[in-house]
């Protein structure tokens, strides 16, 4: 078995890990043929391994970036790759029925997209050796995919693939940033990794598992737009990967933005909220994995700064005071419903935050992670950088400096 958990655990460890419960896994999980399943009809062809690219990649194996497009392509290369690409529909687990860009290639459409540098989603057949095979991808006759339901192995990769899109999109219109690196190359999303693994992992690629029972697959949009955003992380800050509050400022950024890119999809199927992981029940009591309104409320985050709060048992907890910053900054503090959600958020000094709203806060969060953040910036840094970038985009005497200073004191970071 792979050593793998949170990121620097192990030196060989690449994986950035969603959910904290990790669920066994026989060693002798078996593979899957991707055979015709009620609106799947689809084949499975295996796929290898592509080129290491010493430019981008710093760690981990290179099984998950198989369809990413090489360097120096060419102008007809991309024109012909163009031309392969067609609408499909694709009905996921959690996205619903959607509209997907597919490629068309020797009569038969893939699951791989030209028009997003490549990105593709490939089937592991529930395997959990990342050495023994790269996947196999999926490929249909009608480009009608999946059924709605775990019964068809399509389903989640519709929702996989789905929402890798729609975050690829929320980088390129909202920032101009073309990919997880900036490099135009779409990544490879793996589906059905493992047996019953409650967990999302980035290990340059975006790896997914079957969840409880292998019936709640770990493919619900904000998640895989978190795990998309390690990608972005590792390529511009690369926060580093131990001691006490980076590694939760780097999750805290991957909620952050996943809850972003889930706000731009606006789907009726997934009503965009500040909710992570809310439809995959991955602790099995129906709760999502985390609040960012009120860390605390899933009983182990900090909704405040204090001392050590960097070194709690996951990074994900360790995450609650910037995902607090991050509301109180976007929405306010206090009670308020949004698309249906009620939401309380409190402040450590008693205070009240007028937001500022999720694009302007997203914003600064971003120019911020990209111009003034290190490998090690902590909160009190987070807080410095942030307003110099506030400061840059929107001026130090306006409403949108002053809320990020009170979001800040908020949370008990001065």
């Amino acid at each position: 078995m792979r050593r793998k958990l949170a990121r620097g655990v192990t030196a060989g460890a690449a994986a950035v890990v969603m959910a904290a419960a990790v669920q066994p896994v026989s060693a002798s999980a078996g593979t899957s043929s991707n055979a015709s399943a009620p609106g799947g009809r689809s084949n499975a062809e295996a796929i290898s391994p592509a080129p290491e690219d010493a430019g981008q990649r710093v760690e981990g194996t290179s099984a998950s970036d198989a369809m990413t497009a090489p360097k120096g392509t060419t102008s007809a290369t991309k024109v012909a790759r163009s031309a392969e690409a067609r609408i499909g529909t694709g009905n996921g687990v959690y996205v619903g029925k959607v509209k997907i860009t597919t490629r068309l290639r020797n009569g038969r459409y893939e699951l791989t997209d030209p028009t997003r540098g490549g990105l593709t989603t490939v089937d592991f057949g529930n395997r959990d050796n990342r050495e023994e095979s790269a996947g196999k991808r999926f490929t249909d006759r009608d480009n009608v995919w999946g059924n709605g339901t775990v019964s068809s192995r399509q389903s989640a990769a519709v929702d996989a693939y789905f929402a890798a899109g729609k975050t690829w999109d929320y980088y390129q219109n909202t920032f101009g940033r073309k990919g997880m690196r900036g490099n135009g190359q779409g990544p490879s999303t793996i589906v059905h990794y493992g047996k019953g693994r409650t967990e999302a992992e980035y290990d340059y690629g975006l790896w997914f598992g079957d969840g409880k029972g292998d019936k709640r697959p770990m493919t619900e949009l904000d998640i895989v737009a978190h795990e998309f955003t390690h990608g972005v992380v590792e390529s511009t800050v690369g926060f580093a990967r131990t001691g006490d509050e980076f590694r939760g400022l780097n999750e805290a950024t991957c909620d952050i933005f996943g809850t972003m890119v889930e706000f731009h999809a606006n789907l009726a199927t997934d009503t965009p909220d500040y909710l992570i992981g809310e439809k995959v029940n991955s602790h099995g009591d129906g709760k999502p994995m985390r609040y960012m309104d009120r860390p605390s409320k899933d009983g182990k985050s900090p909704d405040y700064w204090k001392p050590g709060s960097g070194r709690l048992d996951s990074a994900h907890h360790a995450a609650g005071v910037a995902n607090h910053f991050f509301y109180l900054l976007a929405e306010g503090s206090g009670k308020k419903g949004i698309n249906g959600v009620a939401y309380d958020s409190p402040t450590y000094d008693g205070s009240k935050v007028t937001g500022i709203g999720r694009e302007k806060a997203a914003k600064i969060w971003y120019k911020a992670l990209t111009t003034r953040f290190t490998s090690t910036t902590d909160y009190k840094n987070a807080r410095a950088g942030t307003l110099k970038t506030t400061a840059a985009l929107y001026g130090n005497a306006g409403p949108e400096y002053k809320a990020v200073q009170k979001a800040w004191t908020a949370v008990n970071v001065k």
